[in-house]
């Protein structure tokens, strides 16, 4: 079931899940109370919503709380435009099951719905360094299950091909002028793509690089 109350991106959402098999959309509605009334009637695996409704509606952390008193077989995927480690940790903590934002592609929307439906908590790498212990999130959440992060399980996931470039000479131990020297680059662009990287990756400084690659994985 889908809950957004823009009518504009339940309508893509199906279009884009009507071509897999494995998925169908049972419900698709704009209002928390259409979605409580639907899911008396007929249950459902997974529930797509997003986090900030109508400024009338229920808010995001109550409703994801409410749904999973009332209907404990449901698991949630949080959507919202509002996709910050803040917002992730505070959905977590509430009994979802992911949160993925909206500014990730369709293809990222349907991995996350399986992983989803599968028992699995879903999370983007690039979430995870703003994330404290986010094995205690899960335990808090009541959720004992293996947290599976999306595909690729690597830093490369949020990156563009030129701040992987970067990333990885310097990880090589090379600096910035012979980074810029290497791809014909100034200095002061290899720069921006690096902390242009840090940015999406949620660090802030070299030591947090290294301690996150060790961590979850190399560049590709």
């Amino acid at each position: 079931m889908l809950l957004d109350d823009h009518e504009m991106v339940r309508q893509g959402i199906e279009l884009g899940l009507d071509k897999e098999a494995d998925l169908e959309v049972i419900g698709s509605f704009g209002t928390a109370r259409d979605l409580f009334d639907a899911l008396v009637r007929t249950s459902a695996d997974v529930v797509v919503m997003d986090f900030t409704l109508g400024p009338s509606d229920v808010d995001g952390l109550s409703l994801i709380q409410s749904l999973n008193r009332r209907f404990k077989q449901c698991r949630l995927l949080i959507v919202s435009s509002h996709y910050t480690p803040a917002t992730v940790s505070l959905a977590l903590r509430a009994g979802s099951w992911g949160v993925l934002g909206k500014t990730q592609n369709l293809t990222e929307l349907i991995t996350a719905i399986r992983t989803v439906a599968q028992g699995r908590i879903y999370l983007q790498p690039c979430m995870l360094p703003g994330l404290q212990d986010v094995q205690a999130i899960v335990d808090r959440a009541t959720i004992r299950s293996k947290i599976e992060l999306s595909a690729p399980q690597r830093l490369n996931a949020c990156l563009t091909p030129k701040e992987q470039e970067v990333l990885r000479c310097f990880l090589d131990g090379m600096s910035v002028s012979s980074i810029a020297a290497k791809f014909s680059r100034s200095a002061s662009t290899i720069s921006t793509q690096k902390q242009s990287a840090y940015r999406k990756l949620g660090i802030k400084t070299d030591s947090e690089l290294f301690k996150f690659t060790q961590q979850f994985g190399k560049l590709g």
